[in-house]
């Protein structure tokens, strides 16, 4: 019984108290009217105003930009609106402000500060154009969440005129929050994972490491090709990484030991719960002892039956750029008063180390590379550095098929920054479409416009 109360009042009440059935945040709503949500950059994200009458109308003043980060608190509760709804709905406002309102009015409650920036927001948004999926930018020392966007859409200020259509829409999904729970093929994005499998189980020989790219590779009844029938010719690791050099790591796959791969898949929490308080979906992993080798080769260039979130993705480059240590992710950065008085605040939390400094040092040269002379060039021209991984997942649900663009890397290599990942549904190639879409998130950052 004590551990169970335990339990419930240290692991579980962040969920509790977010609940839309939670009892008390329901009576609140009689005293408190709801508290605003702000940016890191002081951006109204979300608000209540009152009306002559007395009705209380949530307010997104961004509209789509923040819909599935910030979610909505009409027909039910999403995002940080869910999560944040028992600070929303009380008060830690001086007791002389309270002496100074009227008795039958309602107090204003506490307003939460979270670590998104509603510029960078903006510019992930627009970026992201008219393609369908996701865009996660952080900080890797720290874990903030500096933008979160998910597409399609939706405008949080009508979602009650068209929750109808939101919840029976099978096809789309709009509601879903594709940053954190979008599960898709990380293509070769994931040779970041199969790299380091290698450099561990072979720690003596992944440096003289060379294989000669005819484009094509085939076992028994299976044939990898590289991307456009590309011959990269004779190779050594960090060629094979940076040109996304498909046949290489098929071979690379069939080498490795598949217990040993899945057990530091799952270290780096494929199959399990990511550190992080907003909901999301489980990363999967697949690989057995007696997997075939096709599935060894498509397993090790991101394809086969591994998923993964945007998110997690994000969280995995972050690693390596702080020099392999995972941070938790957060989007919380504190709770303060309605006029501004401050409560509380989240701290950044380390989850573990995953790799050495050496192992994150030999990845982040591999992947600065990819951006110096091979698939993420297009990043090489700014005055800022950038390490990255591009990747094009392929994919097949019912009828339709095609190619996912996805790019993961992070800016100011000897000591970074942001960590960007993107994924552009049916976007084609990584360099194609999700590269451009991140090279707009950096240079926004670093103040770079018009080029």
């Amino acid at each position: 019984m004590i551990g169970y109360l335990v339990y419930i009042n240290v692991w579980k009440v962040k969920e509790l108290n977010s609940s839309a059935y939670n009892t008390k945040d329901i009576a609140n709503m009689d005293k408190y009217i709801r508290g605003s949500i702000l940016s890191a950059d002081g951006s109204v994200l979300a608000q209540t105003d009152v009306t002559e009458d007395g009705e209380e109308v949530r307010i997104y003043p961004f509209a789509n930009k923040f819909a599935h980060v910030i979610g909505y608190s009409t027909n039910g509760q999403s995002g940080l609106e869910a999560a944040c709804n028992k600070e929303l709905l009380s008060s830690h406002v001086s007791a002389l402000s309270r002496s100074e309102e009227e008795e039958d009015v309602k107090t204003r409650g506490d307003s939460v500060v979270v670590t998104l920036n509603a510029n960078l927001q903006s510019v992930a948004y627009d970026a992201l154009g008219s393609y369908n999926g996701a865009v996660v930018v952080m900080e890797p020392d720290t874990g903030k969440i500096l933008a979160m966007v998910s597409k399609p859409d939706f405008d949080p200020n009508t979602i009650g005129e068209v929750w109808e259509s939101l919840v029976t829409d099978n096809t789309s999904s709009v509601l879903l929050n594709r940053a954190t729970q979008g599960l898709y093929p990380p293509g070769s994005t994931f040779k970041i994972l199969t790299t380091l499998a290698y450099m561990r189980q072979k720690p003596g020989e992944f440096q003289n490491f060379q294989y000669d790219c005819i484009s094509q590779l085939t076992v028994n009844d299976v044939t990898i090709n590289c991307y456009n029938n590309t011959a990269h010719g004779q190779e050594d690791l960090k060629g094979a990484f940076s040109h996304s050099c498909n046949t290489a790591f098929a071979s690379i796959g069939m080498e490795l030991d598949n217990e040993d791969f899945v057990s530091l898949c799952e270290e780096f929490l494929f199959n399990r719960a990511l550190p992080a308080s907003m909901q999301h979906s489980t990363s999967q992993f697949a690989l057995s002892r007696d997997s075939s080798y096709g599935d060894q080769m498509t397993t090790a260039i991101g394809q086969g039956d591994t998923l993964m979130t945007p998110l997690h993705m994000a969280m995995i480059a972050a690693t390596v750029a702080n020099g392999g240590i995972m941070m938790k992710p957060y989007c919380v950065d504190h709770i303060q008063t309605y006029d501004g008085d401050f409560v509380s605040s989240e701290k950044p939390a380390r989850y573990k180390r995953l790799m050495t400094e050496e192992e994150a040092r030999i990845l982040t040269e591999y992947m600065r590379e990819t951006v110096v002379s091979g698939t993420a060039t297009e990043l090489g021209w700014y005055n800022f550095t950038a390490a990255g991984k591009t990747g094009s997942a392929e994919y097949k649900s019912g009828d339709s098929e095609g190619t996912h663009s996805w790019f993961v890397g992070f800016s100011d290599v000897e000591d970074p920054d942001i960590v960007v990942a993107v994924i552009a549904e049916n976007g084609g190639t990584g360099s194609q479409t999700a590269v451009p879409i991140a090279s707009q998130i950096f240079q926004a950052y670093y103040g770079i416009y018009g080029n």
